[in-house]
């Protein structure tokens, strides 16, 4: 089959399988078979493509059809210009979180040395990229899970900032493996913040593919926010500053979370228009 038959026919499967964006996926995935880049496909349509690797296209075309995603069948994610190795035991990188990790980066470029901690890093997207655009930073990057470590600790690798960054085991909830002494200039996350009752109804992609530990927020979505909050105001420096990723109708209840122990509250908002980012800083008075 020519490229041009294989895809026509690639994107009819996914489009009836309910697959959102079936052309652009389908092309990827056929870019990723291929190694090569979209104009390579668009000026080669005409081109006789081999039985195996038409064989192979497919075979990631029938996992796509299962709403298996397509991040997690290649393999990576470009987040932040960086690429990232992620599979089924980590958060898929989303580009609304580079909101959070840009304002921290245009905080900290009138700032000397940072110590940053990173709560929950799954992939290690935030960690890793504020380790590579901040020149002077060291950061601790805790997880509850040991896989997603891994995947972390690979990206951290692959993006040539393995020494700035501290990897730890550690369940938030539980407080282990957390220094109470330790003294940080951020403490940033993006927790789980999905409502356990609205799980169900979210994408087929998310909910029986991506790691439910890291969407589940509790009954009211905030059962993380809660806790770090209470733990950064423990661990910061005065005047510290605390960013979190939310959900879009979260602004309000999160900045009301903070404000006991955080003071200059901000809420940001996404290309969207909806909320995504909380940012305080630690009341002097506390330490």
């Amino acid at each position: 089959m020519v490229i041009k038959d294989i895809l026509e026919k690639a994107v009819i499967e996914l489009k009836n399988a309910g697959v959102d964006a079936p052309v652009m996926e389908a092309g990827a995935l056929l870019c990723y078979v291929l190694k090569k880049d979209k104009s390579y496909i668009y000026s080669h349509r005409d081109y006789n493509l081999s039985d195996f690797l038409t064989n192979e296209f497919f075979e990631l075309i029938e996992q796509r059809k299962k709403r298996k995603p397509y991040q997690y069948i290649t393999g990576q994610q470009e987040f932040m210009s960086l690429n990232f190795m992620v599979n089924p035991n980590v958060l898929i990188p989303r580009q609304e979180t580079e909101i959070l990790v840009e304002t921290l980066i245009q905080y900290c470029r009138t700032k000397g040395k940072v110590d940053i901690l990173d709560i929950g890093t799954g992939s290690g997207c935030i960690a890793v990229s504020l380790a590579y655009y901040i020149k002077e930073c060291s950061v601790t990057a805790i997880d509850i899970s040991d896989e997603a470590l891994n995947v972390a600790k690979f990206n951290a690798i692959t993006n040539g900032v393995k020494e700035k960054i501290n990897f730890l085991v550690c369940d938030i909830l539980q407080e282990t493996n957390l220094s109470a002494g330790a003294s940080y200039d951020i403490v940033v996350s993006n927790p789980p913040y999905i409502v356990t009752d609205e799980i169900p109804k979210l994408q087929k992609e998310v909910r029986e593919y991506e790691p439910r530990i890291a969407l589940d927020g509790g009954e009211d979505g905030l059962l993380f926010y809660r806790k770090i909050t209470e733990k950064a105001s423990e661990v910061l420096k005065p005047g510290g500053l605390l960013a979190f990723e939310i959900g879009y109708n979260q602004g309000k209840d999160v900045s009301k979370i903070m404000e006991v122990k955080f003071s200059d509250i901000k809420v940001i908002k996404d290309l969207s228009g909806n909320d995504r980012v909380v940012t305080g800083y630690l009341k002097l008075l506390l330490k």
